[in-house]
């Protein structure tokens, strides 16, 4: 078996986890934080990325246990069989290799005994070209004019990897505007129809199989749109297709030049550094994918070969097993300062909630301790706004990754100030909170002492609540593909700490069976 296979509750490092919780599961952030170098000592750095995590319930002892745990469970020997194209993905029978989309190395990377770079390399050149001619306007549709519009039809991961980036990307959008099928609801596609033209839109339907039920529904009423005033010998110009199903792309009319390959080594969810990035490419150029890859793979580089100690993915995932399986917290929040990353949280929703909920272990066997947590989030300042009166004041414990820019794209100083200002006093409000003492005088100085005895339980904050401040130079292509990667890296780390397998997703198979049957009785 290509993975470690250990129950993490009956480790040692468990035990003196568990051991240690009770010791220190009282403890307050704003004590820890009396001592001298806190901020120093529990921050990570890679490049333009900086990880401020102090602001957590934690000493250096939690990290020494919590590396132990990691160290423990083989997590090493886990990275290298991933990276080296083992079959990790044992239900499947299928290898887990986005790391080789992005990787620049010459290495061979083996899948069957065959090195599958080369494979890799071709498809990046088939979309560096077809891009290239699309953005350029040397791509004409069937009445000879240029395409000004990309339609990108797919669902799960062949839609919200790619409609993330392009919306984190719009700063560096080109002239095509790009839009996104993946509903199955028909008023989703009738609503983009109203702003296509069939002279100038190009269609990229993205399916593995081709069989998808709601890609195949969308694709077809496109199709059927887009022949009312052309014919079945324009489909070539206007429909290309990223699949593995060539028999059901020629039956759709789709040029075999036209199709962009596939390969089952590649997760959906995982699957935007692929031919499934291909609207991506489109819609920034193939020089800003190709530095999204670049930026992916330095925190590939980071995450294989940095100590665990200093590793930022394993860190920020054993922090979240940390409050998921000792403190019972069961949610985290993505708090993106920035509204270019609004689906950001969307997007980690289905990466890591498809990915780590699953309830039986690699043996088999249902599980009786607790894995994956459940993400959501928004933008700041808009959630402080909205739902962070429930992280501040509320009864759950919500631990919340913060991220943030020092600079903004467009360069307005002033909102940028008034942006980041609100960054770091979030943070700063969540850990040290605001204490009886402190509303008692606030409430006399702003001439309301009448009112201290109604007013001041309601005005305190316990603090004590924590947060991870992930903080880049700039959002750039680059910048954005080193994120998203470590968010990858974090989701692996945690499942292969409980035991589970990551990269199938056999839970969203009953639904649509049933939906399939009830369809027949129709």
């Amino acid at each position: 078996m290509a993975l470690p296979n250990n129950n993490p509750t009956q480790t040692i490092a468990w035990q003196q986890l568990t051991d240690h919780f009770n010791e220190i599961k009282d403890i307050k952030i704003q004590d820890l934080y009396k001592h001298d170098d806190r901020q120093k000592d529990f921050s990570l750095t890679l490049n333009d990325l900086s990880v401020d995590f102090s602001k957590n319930r934690i000493t250096s002892e939690t990290i020494k246990l919590l590396v132990d745990l990691a160290k423990e469970i083989g997590l090493q020997e886990a990275i290298e069989s991933q990276f080296n194209g083992e079959v990790i993905n044992v239900t499947e029978n299928r290898a887990v290799l986005h790391t080789a989309l992005r990787s620049n190395s010459e290495d061979p990377v083996l899948v069957e005994g065959k090195n599958i770079k080369p494979q890799i390399q071709t498809a990046l050149r088939k979309i560096r070209s077809f891009s290239n001619k699309v953005i350029s306007g040397k791509w004409k549709g069937y009445t000879g004019k240029s395409i000004t519009d990309i339609v990108n039809i797919g669902i799960g991961g062949s839609d919200l990897g790619p409609d993330m980036i392009v919306e984190s990307l719009q700063y560096y959008k080109n002239h095509l505007n790009t839009h996104f099928v993946s509903n199955v609801d028909g008023d989703h596609v009738s609503e983009i129809m109203k702003r296509l033209d069939p002279e100038t839109t190009l269609f990229v339907i993205v399916s593995k199989t081709f069989t998808t039920q709601e890609t195949i529904t969308n694709a077809e009423t496109l199709k059927n749109w887009f022949l009312k005033s052309a014919t079945i010998f324009d489909i070539p110009k206007h429909f290309v297709a990223v699949s593995t199903n060539l028999v059901a792309v020629d039956n759709f009319g789709i040029d075999k030049a036209n199709v962009f390959t596939m390969w089952n080594w590649v997760g959906g969810r995982f699957s935007l550094w692929s031919a499934v990035g291909l609207s991506i490419s489109l819609s920034v150029g193939f020089e800003n994918y190709k530095a999204l890859l670049d930026g992916a793979e330095e925190m590939d580089i980071h995450f294989r070969n940095e100590s665990f100690e200093t590793n930022i993915p394993v860190i920020l995932a054993l922090l979240s097993v940390w409050y998921n399986n000792f403190y019972g917290a069961e949610t985290e929040a993505v708090l993106p300062y920035s509204q270019y990353l609004k689906k950001l949280p969307d997007y980690l929703q289905q990466a890591i909630m498809e990915s780590n909920g699953k309830g039986v272990d690699r043996n088999g066997d249902k599980i009786d301790y607790q894995t994956g947590t459940i993400v959501w989030g928004s933008t700041g300042t808009n959630m402080q706004h909205a739902f962070m009166q429930l992280v501040h004041q509320g009864t759950k414990l919500i631990p919340a990754d913060f991220i943030g820019y020092k600079e903004s794209l467009y360069g307005l100083t002033d909102h940028h100030k008034k942006l980041m200002a609100n960054y770091y006093g979030q943070i700063d409000a969540l850990a040290f909170g605001k204490t009886k003492e402190d509303v008692h005088l606030e409430l006399q100085v702003s001439g309301n002492a009448d009112k201290i005895n109604t007013l001041l339980p309601f005005k305190v904050f316990e603090g004590n609540r924590p947060s991870n401040a992930i903080l880049f130079d700039k959002l750039t292509p680059k910048s954005l593909g080193k994120l998203v990667a470590f968010y990858e890296h974090k989701i692996f780390t945690q499942g292969i700490i409980w035991n589970i397998y990551s990269y199938d997703q056999f839970g969203v198979e009953l639904g649509k069976e049933l939906a399939k049957k009830l369809l027949k009785k129709q």
